[in-house]
């Protein structure tokens, strides 16, 4: 069995859950580039310094971190934000309090956390392939995808890294049509993939907000998407979703339906943690009531 190159080991606290807290991380139990196995988390990634996986294992109260590959090191020094140990709570509590249901949700899953990447294509990739499709056609595309330019992952778990964005942005359109991606997305996605290199120099979550969305193609949606795992942006809000204000409407208010305007009315007493208690709410499994026929998984208006 391959062994890691390098290992950490973290301390979590009280509660933390490991899964549900990377949960964010993986598309689906069969992700190409992630999984969740036998208790421990495996991610496949590039670094500056190389190809690299992070196994995180929890081992008591502890999480041991292991690094496979020559980024080894680079994903075991940054285990705890990807883990989600970086996350802050400050000022969440009291901001809580304020509403029974969040309050409830807080208490709950308290062991919840949100993982911060540092990293602005591999999310962006996925979050391109879901716009304006059901998640079953979302996901068909992503691991198409990712084993149209298969590449496999340091370490034992069978992994692919994620695309290189230079071959993708240098890739024609119709090479992603058998993946179901419409000339409209696989546009997005290689403009999106020929700017990389800049986004990945962003700063905060201000400065990617305002490069994403200055993309063809690429709008408020898509941009949270990406900067709530890429810099644990616990106040990105989904805007253009079309399960999200339901769910806060129903949730917040007892409102079946919402638009994006209600929903950040309802969010703004949480400023600062709104993408938060949208975390929390879908941790829960809270859903609106459902009318009328079955809609698609997501629709939005700025992509």
């Amino acid at each position: 069995m391959t062994s890691p190159a390098a290992h950490r080991t973290l301390r979590p606290p009280a509660g933390y859950r490991l899964a549900r807290s990377v949960r964010s991380l993986t598309f689906s139990p069969y992700d190409p580039c992630a999984r969740v196995a036998g208790g421990a988390f495996w991610w496949a990634t590039r670094t500056p310094a190389g190809p690299a996986t992070l196994a995180l294992r929890p081992a008591g109260d502890e999480l041991v971190a292991e690094g496979y590959g020559p980024g080894a090191d680079w994903v075991v020094e940054r285990a705890d934000a990807i883990a989600g140990l970086r996350d802050d709570l400050a000022g969440f509590a009291d901001l809580a309090a304020g509403h029974p249901v969040v309050a409830r949700l807080a208490r709950e899953h308290h062991g919840l956390r949100m993982p911060a990447t540092g990293q602005v294509f591999p999310r962006l990739l996925r979050a391109v392939l879901e716009q304006k499709v059901t998640g079953k056609e979302a996901y068909r595309a992503y691991a198409a995808t990712v084993r149209h330019f298969r590449e496999p992952a340091p370490g034992p778990m069978s992994l692919l890294l994620p695309p290189q964005a230079a071959v993708v942005a240098a890739t024609p359109y119709w090479v992603f049509h058998p993946f179901g991606v419409e000339q409209r997305r696989a546009d997005t996605l290689r403009r999106a993939a020929a700017a990389a290199e800049r986004l990945e120099q962003c700063a905060d979550t201000v400065e990617a907000t305002r490069r994403l969305t200055a993309i063809p193609g690429i709008g408020p949606w898509t941009a949270a998407e990406v900067v709530r795992i890429a810099y644990g942006d616990p106040d990105a809000v989904s805007v253009g979703d079309y399960h999200i204000p339901n769910t806060v409407a129903w949730a917040l208010a007892g409102e079946p339906r919402g638009n994006d305007a209600r929903m950040l009315a309802l969010l703004e007493p949480f400023r600062g943690h709104r993408g938060r208690v949208c975390l929390l709410l879908e941790a829960a499994g809270i859903q609106a009531p459902r009318y009328g026929p079955r809609a698609p998984i997501r629709s939005f208006a700025g992509y």
